[in-house]
């Protein structure tokens, strides 16, 4: 195999813009060779500074490679060039409800990389930003096939009357080797990492990123008129979550009964049915030996 770290790829940032353009109006696409971190650049750029006017234009930054990037939380996202695609779309959005946004892009990301119904191997979506891999259980996964495909991270920022969002998106293309799990992660021991290409031989990171772009802008806008409503049928069909014994952060225990129109998670605990839609709250399941349905 070429080696990914001195072999240059060639980015179809052409490709892109030619596809996104008609529908973001400024729109450019700029790939730097390694930034700290795609999200907190292009909310520098934003912002602007003393010497900088902010920079309110659609940009599709795409990250070779990260030397802090960020996941939900403030968690680490572990890349390295070739092996990772990562890249930040920053635009203007004005929704009715920004709730449910980081479903959308997980929904299309799943549906542009493996359609259902496809093989034994499915992309899930865990709520509210995760995509993973799930199929026949082997030596490398987690008990039930279950690998972390891909994370995402949205975060906003408003400006004389603007609302900028900036969705981050972290996909694993090649097999990466994380360091050994500690007690301080538990979670990473959890589910460990998969790879698009046991998916897909095929694809690498330029070829992944002209894949699922137009497919990414189309569902954003489609969300801003319409909300996650929707979408709520498709995020179903893809549930990781749907039926399984999970635990809250802060300690709650219950049972996972899908989103709402909202996006909200749906748990039934001891105490009644309760709604998560907090970003702070990290859910995860009580045991990946749980029962749960094929995603």
């Amino acid at each position: 195999m070429t080696n990914s770290l001195t072999s240059p790829i060639r980015w179809p940032a052409e490709a892109v813009w030619e596809a996104l353009a008609p529908a973001l109006p400024g729109f450019t696409v700029e790939v730097l060779p390694e930034v700290d971190s795609s999200n907190s650049e292009l909310m520098r750029r934003f912002r602007g500074s003393a010497s900088a006017q902010p920079q309110p234009e659609p940009l599709l930054l795409v990250a070779e490679q990260q030397s802090a990037g960020r996941g939900r939380l403030g968690r680490s996202w572990q890349s390295r060039r070739g092996d990772s695609l990562t890249f930040s779309l920053g635009l203007c959005l004005q929704p009715a409800d920004w709730a449910g946004l980081s479903l959308v892009v997980g929904i299309s990301l799943a549906e542009s990389l493996a359609p259902l119904n496809t093989g034994p191997t499915r992309i899930g979506l865990k709520w509210p930003n995760d995509l993973w891999l799930c199929g026949p259980a082997s030596a490398k996964d987690g008990e039930g096939g279950e690998r972390k495909l891909a994370g995402i991270l949205v975060e906003t920022a408003s400006w004389e009357g603007l609302r900028y969002v900036v969705i981050g998106v972290g996909i694993n293309i090649r097999a990466l080797e994380l360091p050994a799990p500690s007690e301080a992660t538990p979670a990473m021991a959890a589910i460990p990492p998969g790879c698009l290409q046991d998916l897909h031989p095929e694809l690498d990171a330029a070829a992944t990123l002209l894949r699922v772009l137009p497919p990414l802008v189309q569902a954003v806008q489609a969300f801003e008129h319409f909300g996650f409503a929707p979408f709520q049928a498709r995020f179903a069909a893809r549930d990781v979550l749907a039926g399984r014994a999970v635990q809250l952060s802060d300690g709650t225990q219950g049972t996972a009964h899908g989103v709402g129109e909202n996006g909200a998670l749906l748990v039934h605990t001891a105490a009644g049915m309760k709604e998560i839609t907090s970003s702070e709250v990290s859910v995860r399941p009580v045991s990946a030996t749980t029962a749960a349905p094929p995603c």
